[in-house]
């Protein structure tokens, strides 16, 4: 039999290339006969799935979006098989199959180095050539990042009820969600994650209105994170001829701030999923704090390989988000990113997102156009952009082109 990654390798390049339409590996399109044992062997990673619980994919609707039990609650009931509104599409199947089939890691920076010039150097190379690089010694106390992992674990271990409070429906505000997968109503495959999505205004509003499990946690992380992350944005900054960090540049690149807690629960059939789907963050930039499972993959510029990005204790995930791409003019990259689902261990992340306020205009910093380079984005309100993002599914790369003059 004809290997998969044998017949799914350029010919021109070893970088493993699953992108391309997957129509072609079929037998009535592609009359190659090595191709066909192929194809069947991937025809038999999406069998026609139902549950013992749920035959009908309407009330695993119900069960896990209206009724608000999500994909932990649907995990608990013991379910042996996958619901088909799961099953990715053959590309991303693929992708699950091939993912950890490169030496590449991104780079790790210490951030406590006494060589200030060193450390910057090294983030903005990581910024243009990976978009994601993994930070050590960064002032953030371990103790913090220990906590708001407990909490997200105390929240999603809420009963039901006292979660539902949360979902779109019931929240008394809009800056509080809990939710699952990221777009269900717009997507054609659900991805097998929860979430908590806390967009901070201020603390009375977070006091008042954020759940009592974990809001202390959340803001303690938030507040304990913002000294790292103007020094990484200062250092971003320098590289684009941006001299300071002033109110207005301040209000740009970090505007606003959004904290998720996100529950990705063990899942029946973890090849036939995802946690999260290819996508690249709107953020300017995102800080990422993981447990130890890990499930982050990265897609790599240089090779297009999918790289593993392994839990570092005490460390954070950094990457560059659609905001800082635009602003940047295209220098540092915002690259596609996705999460696999486990079969043996629920995992947790909380994500910090860094974000330009809704009401900002968007577009190549003066500075870094200001010496006669031509421009490759327009600007654009930055909540337009947004919205964008969230109306559709993930779908990698895409939504910069929103942007794209």
């Amino acid at each position: 039999m004809v290997r998969a990654k044998e017949v799914v390798r350029s010919s021109s390049k070893p970088s493993l290339y699953i992108l391309s339409p997957l129509s072609n590996l079929s037998p009535q399109h592609n009359p190659n006969p090595n191709l066909q044992p192929l194809f069947q062997v991937l025809t038999k990673m999406a069998p026609t799935l139902s549950t013992p619980n749920f035959a009908d994919p309407a009330e695993v609707t119900e069960f896990v979006v209206n009724k608000g039990n999500g994909v932990k609650g649907l995990s608990e009931t013991g379910i042996k098989a996958l619901p088909d509104q799961y099953i990715q599409p053959f590309e991303e199947r693929l992708i699950n199959k091939f993912v950890n089939e490169t030496d590449e890691a991104i780079p790790v920076i210490d951030m406590s180095d006494p060589d200030e010039n060193k450390v910057a150097e090294a983030i903005c190379d990581a910024a243009e050539k990976w978009g994601f690089f993994q930070v050590i010694n960064h002032g953030v106390p371990l103790e913090v990042l220990e906590n708001v992992k407990a909490a997200t674990h105390r929240f999603f271990n809420l009963p039901v009820e006292e979660k539902s409070r949360y979902t779109k429906e019931n929240s008394l505000s809009t800056n509080v969600r809990f939710g699952t997968s990221f777009s269900p109503r717009a997507e054609k495959a659900l991805e097998w994650k929860d979430y908590l999505s806390l967009f901070f205004v201020s603390e009375a509003e977070a006091e008042q209105f954020w759940p009592d499990v974990c809001k202390n946690e959340a803001l303690e992380y938030i507040n304990k994170s913002k000294t790292m992350v103007r020094k990484l944005l200062e250092y971003l900054g320098k590289n684009l001829n941006v001299k300071e960090l002033d109110e207005t540049k301040e209000s740009l690149f970090m505007g606003s701030i959004r904290v998720n807690l996100n529950y990705y629960p063990i899942c029946p059939n973890p090849d036939l999923t995802v946690g999260v789907g290819r996508h690249s963050d709107v953020s300017s930039l995102t800080i990422l704090l993981q447990d130890q499972i890990g499930g982050l993959h990265v897609r790599s510029l240089s090779s297009g390989n999918w790289v593993h990005v392994p839990p570092v204790p005490g460390s954070f995930v950094i990457n560059i988000g659609d905001a800082m791409q635009i602003l940047s003019n295209g220098r540092y990259k915002s690259v596609e990113h996705r999460v696999l689902a486990n079969g043996s261990n629920n995992r947790i992340s909380v994500p910090i997102f860094v974000n330009p306020k809704p009401e900002s205009v968007i577009g190549p910093l003066p500075e870094v156009v200001g010496n006669g380079e031509e421009p490759i984005y327009r600007h654009v309100v930055y909540s337009d952009y947004v919205r964008y993002f969230f109306k559709k599914a993930h779908d990698g790369k895409k939504t910069v082109d929103f942007a794209k003059i």
